[in-house]
C-alpha cells in the first residue's frame, strides 16, 4: 500500500499500490533500462565510478594519493554512516583531510581550518586539483553510459529486487533537464517534483473555474447549476464579508480577483490530500512560504504605489504626538519593530497554514498506526481495534475537510487584513 506519510512529504513520484504500478526494467541496457539515478545509487556503479575518479586523480598527482584499496575500503565504510549512503565518491573526497591536503586548502595535517598558516599551500597545485575535479564531476553522464555499456549484466535477483523497489512508484517526468539524485532530492538543473505537478493541476482548474464563469457572465448566459452557484456564492462572500470589511469598499475591489485566487488554489491544494495517493503540496514549507510572499509582495507594492516608496515604509511607524526628545528616541525604535512585524506575520502567515495541513496528516497516520502496530504483535485485540481505528480515521477526515476548508478562509481573510494595513495609513 502507499505511504501515508508522502501525504506531506514532497517527492520525485506518485506512490500508488504496487499491483497498479508494476515496475519491469530490464537491467543497465535494453528496452528499459533503470533509470539513471538508480543505477547511480546502485553500489557496484559507485565502487566503479569511485575507482575511475581515483585513477583520473592519481594519473594527475602520482604518490599525493592514497592507494586504491585503502581508499576503496575507507570508502565503503564512510557509505554505512550516517546519511552517506548512495553518496559519489567527490562527496567522499570532499570529507577527507587528506584531500584537502593535496588541493593546497589545508596545512601539512590536512586541517582547512589552518589553511595558509603553515607555508605548505600551493596555489598552483589548487586550482589544478579544483579543474580536475570540477571536469570529473561534469563528466557524470559519459561515465553512466560508459558504465552502462562496459559493465556486467546484472543478474537477474537484483533487478528482480530493483523493480520490486520501485513498482508502485510512478516517477514525475522531468522535462527542463533537470537530474534527480534519488527519489526525494534534486541534483541538478530544475526538476519538476510531485507537489508541483499537483500545483500546476490545481492552478489549471482554478483557471478554468474563473475562465468558464466570466465567459458565462460576459455573454450574458445566467450560470446555473450547483457548481456555478457555489462558485458565486462563495465569490460574492470573500468580497462583501472578507474584502470589503477588512480593506475598505474604496479599495478593496481591485484587490478581490487576488483575494479570490489565493482562496480557491489554497483550498484546492488543501482538497488534494484528501485524494489517496496524491498529497496536499500546503503541507510542503515552501508552498505555504511562496503564498505568503505574495500576499507581502502585494501589500509592499501597493502601498507603495499610493504613498510613494518611502511614504510606505514611513508608514510603518504610527503617528504618535510626543515631546521632542521621546520622538527622536521612541520612532525609530517602533519603526524597527513595526518593519519586523511586518516580515513576522507574513512568516507566521505561512507557517500556521503549514502547521495545520501537516497535524492533520500526523494524527491520521499515527490513528491508522494502532492498527498495524496492534497487527503486528498478534494481538487478540486487533478484532476491537480494527473498527475503532477505521471509525477514527473517518472522523478525522472529516475533520480534515473542515480544516482544508478553514485554513484556505483564514489565510484569505488575514492577507486582505495585511494587505488593508499596507494601503492605510496607520
Amino acid at each position: 500500500m502507499a505511504d501515508p506519510i508522502l501525504h506531506i512529504k514532497d517527492s520525485y513520484y506518485f506512490e500508488v499500490p504496487k499491483f497498479l504500478w508494476r515496475a519491469k526494467y530490464d537491467g543497465l541496457t535494453g528496452e528499459t533500462p533503470f533509470p539513471d539515478f538508480w543505477v547511480r545509487l546502485d553500489p557496484d556503479y559507485l565502487a566503479w565510478e569511485a575507482q575511475q575518479v581515483h585513477a583520473a586523480l592519481e594519473s594527475e598527482f602520482g604518490g599525493k594519493l592514497p592507494d586504491w584499496p585503502t581508499v576503496r575500503h575507507d570508502y565503503e565504510q564512510w557509505l554505512h554512516e550516517g546519511h552517506n549512503a548512495g553518496q559519489p565518491f567527490v562527496a567522499y573526497l570532499q570529507q577527507q583531510p587528506w584531500f584537502h591536503k593535496i588541493q593546497g586548502t589545508g596545512d601539512a595535517h590536512g586541517d582547512p581550518a589552518r589553511a595558509g598558516t603553515s607555508g605548505h599551500a600551493s596555489t598552483t597545485v589548487t586550482v589544478t586539483v579544483a579543474e580536475k575535479l570540477a571536469g570529473i564531476q561534469k563528466g557524470v553522464r559519459q561515465r553512466l553510459a560508459e558504465y552502462r555499456e562496459s559493465a556486467q549484466p546484472w543478474g537477474e535477483a537484483k533487478i528482480h529486487g530493483y523493480n520490486q523497489a520501485l513498482s508502485g512508484r510512478i516517477l514525475v517526468p522531468q522535462p527542463f533537464g533537470g537530474e534527480i539524485k534519488n527519489l526525494y532530492e534534486p541534483a541538478s538543473g530544475f526538476c519538476l517534483s510531485k507537489f508541483m505537478v499537483v500545483e500546476i493541476v490545481v492552478a489549471l482548474l482554478v483557471g478554468w473555474l474563473f475562465i468558464s464563469l466570466a465567459n458565462r457572465i460576459r455573454n450574458g448566459v445566467t450560470a446555473k447549476g450547483r457548481l456555478w452557484n457555489a462558485l458565486e456564492a462563495v465569490l460574492v462572500y470573500l468580497r462583501d464579508q472578507v474584502a470589503h470589511p477588512a480593506i475598505g469598499g474604496h479599495d478593496a475591489d481591485k484587490f478581490v480577483p487576488v483575494l479570490w485566487t489565493l482562496f480557491l488554489f489554497i483550498l484546492g491544494c488543501n482538497l488534494m490530500g484528501m485524494i489517496p495517493w496524491v498529497g496536499t503540496p500546503t503541507g510542503a514549507f515552501g508552498a505555504t512560504l511562496a503564498l505568503a510572499i505574495i500576499t507581502l509582495a502585494t501589500g509592499i507594492i501597493s502601498g507603495s504605489k499610493k504613498f510613494g516608496v518611502l511614504g510606505f515604509w514611513g508608514n510603518q511607524a504610527p503617528h504618535m504626538d510626543l515631546p521632542g526628545i521621546m520622538k527622536v528616541v521612541l520612532v525609530p525604535l517602533i519603526w524597527v519593530l513595526e518593519v519586523m512585524g511586518l516580515f513576522i506575520k507574513h512568516s507566521v502567515l505561512s507557517l500556521r497554514l503549514l502547521a495545520n495541513m501537516v497535524a492533520g496528516h500526523l494524527v491520521l497516520l499515527s490513528i491508522m498506526a494502532l492498527a498495524f502496530s496492534v497487527e503486528g504483535a498478534a494481538s487478540s485485540l486487533w478484532w476491537f481495534m480494527a473498527p475503532v481505528v477505521i471509525a477514527g480515521s473517518t472522523l478525522f477526515s472529516c475533520l480534515e475537510l473542515f480544516v482544508a476548508f478553514l485554513q484556505a478562509y483564514i489565510f484569505t481573510f488575514l492577507s486582505a487584513l495585511f494587505i488593508g494595513a499596507a494601503v492605510h495609513h496607520h
